[in-house]
């Protein structure tokens, strides 16, 4: 009787183990996965191969809308010959910088105000139509003033970038840190924790789902500022390239121009998300899955 009590149950033949559980769960991901990037390369084709056919064929006038073998042609040559404003790894230099260091400030100065606004809700009413009224405040605008306080460098278009990440960021991590649960911090509290230590250790940890969903659109917004702010007046950089070839009406430049910058934002959204699947892993994998948008 012993044995048969401690006997191990036995598992049906028909029934699959958790490793072939898994094992077919990665399968269907990676099936998934190249469907979805056999239909993405289908419908890049579909509309290059229709732009190109109608540039020939004259049904798009070439001048205007330019041609896929035009824009190849145009990044050649600034690969190969540079442009009038030095080469074009200079011109990508100068747009990165502008924009890295406007997202790093920007998202810093929106998580600090963003949290300690949220935490101290008198400071949040004094302050909010002061945020309120900046957030209103057009971006071109700002551009504008910019160019004429800084002039032509590059502090000009950091700062159009900061305000751009600024307002993204802080509305994010003022909610997140409204959101966390007040049974958490009177748990903290009771705890002996400080109010700079409930902070630390749970508004800010807690928060931080909010605060890296905002990043995405951050650096985005911060790229938008450096090109917005290089397209009103600069000297070097990406958008500068895009306004020289708009007043030459070269249809190829501009969407030459475009297309570095969609390469470039494409490289950063893909080391975005691999910083928030490290910050986050501690979420549940049906949360933390995206799907890249």
């Amino acid at each position: 009787m012993s044995e048969l009590a401690t006997a191990p149950a036995e598992v049906p033949a028909d029934e699959p183990s958790e490793a072939e559980l898994l094992r077919a769960a990665r399968s269907r991901r990676r099936l998934r996965g190249l469907l979805v990037l056999c239909v993405q390369f289908v419908l890049v084709a579909l509309v290059l191969g229709g732009w190109q056919l109608g540039a020939s064929r004259g049904v798009l006038d070439s001048f205007t809308y330019g041609s896929p073998s035009g824009v190849v042609g145009q990044l050649r040559t600034w690969f190969e010959h540079g442009t009038a404003s030095g080469s074009i790894w200079h011109n990508i230099a100068v747009t990165m910088q502008e924009t890295v260091l406007g997202f790093v400030i920007g998202v810093v100065a929106g998580v600090v105000l963003g949290v300690a606004l949220g935490r101290v809700r008198a400071l949040a009413e004094v302050m909010a139509p002061f945020i309120k009224a900046g957030n209103a405040v057009p971006r071109v605008v700002l551009g504008s003033m910019f160019i004429i306080w800084f002039g032509l460098g590059p502090s000009g278009k950091v700062a159009l970038a900061v305000v751009l990440v600024f307002f993204s960021v802080f509305f994010n991590a003022f909610q997140g840190t409204r959101e966390v649960d007040g049974n958490l911090i009177d748990n903290a509290r009771v705890l002996g924790a400080s109010e700079w230590q409930v902070t630390c250790r749970v508004v800010v940890p807690s928060a931080m789902t909010w605060i890296v969903a905002s990043l995405h659109a951050a650096f985005g917004f911060a790229l938008i500022g450096a090109i917005v702010g290089e397209v009103l007046g600069a000297q070097a950089g990406l958008g500068q390239l895009i306004q020289q070839a708009q007043g030459q009406f070269n249809a190829d430049g501009v969407y030459a121009g475009i297309l570095v910058i969609a390469v470039l934002a494409l490289a950063a959204e893909f080391l975005i998300t691999r910083f928030e699947r490290r910050v986050l892993r501690w979420r549940p994998t049906a949360l933390s899955g995206s799907t890249g948008l």
